[in-house]
């Protein structure tokens, strides 16, 4: 990544392990070692608790969050991939069926025969031949993408949020003129409101 101009200033170490917190995908501990290769001689809990106080600034979190939207930006602009692609293609995997690439008889059908998101996303095949006298067994092996893993990403997805707690309270409340019943009777009141 090039660093064009921010609004948010930082010496060429500071940007350095931002811009490899961003391309590494987030390991505090990896881009504080990049940009500080002094630290290799440290522990690793030195390291982390230092990245960690080092990611914590306000300035570092803002320069973080320019260059993820620039990375997001370009991955848009050039490879058309934003958040929208992203979560087709989970929920595209999700719906993939072992019955699309079995014939009848449930033998596996030639690759070519696959559906694009199989041939995609696969992540791995094993054929093997055993010769045992006359008789030829061939053993295919498919890996396929972990379902359960991929359905988790889908749940995370910035539009799904499906495991963030979402909790919304909102009202304005004088303590000191309510009584202990009522105070407790307007929590209430707002928790039921906010669903």
């Amino acid at each position: 990544m090039v660093k064009e101009l921010s609004s948010t200033i930082l010496d060429k170490k500071e940007e350095t392990a931002c811009q490899e917190f961003v391309l590494n995908g987030g390991d505090q501990s990896k881009s504080f070692r990049k940009a500080y290769p002094q630290s290799s001689r440290w522990k690793d809990k030195t390291v982390h608790e230092k990245a960690s106080r080092f990611f914590s600034q306000d300035k570092i979190k803002a320069r973080v969050a320019e260059l993820r939207l620039e990375a997001a930006q370009i991955a848009n602009e050039q490879f058309k991939v934003d958040a929208s692609y992203v979560l087709g293609r989970l929920v595209e995997i999700d719906q993939m069926d072992v019955a699309d690439i079995l014939d009848d008889a449930g033998n596996i059908l030639p690759v070519r025969d696959w559906p694009k998101c199989w041939r995609q996303t696969i992540s791995g095949l094993d054929v093997n031949e055993i010769l045992s006298g006359d008789v030829a067994t061939v053993i295919k092996k498919i890996k396929w993408p972990d379902k359960v893993k991929n359905l988790e990403l889908i749940g995370k997805h910035v539009d799904v949020q499906a495991f963030k707690d979402q909790v919304g309270l909102s009202g304005s409340l004088k303590m000191g003129d309510l009584t202990d019943e009522q105070l407790e009777a307007r929590i209430a009141a707002l928790e039921k409101q906010a669903g």
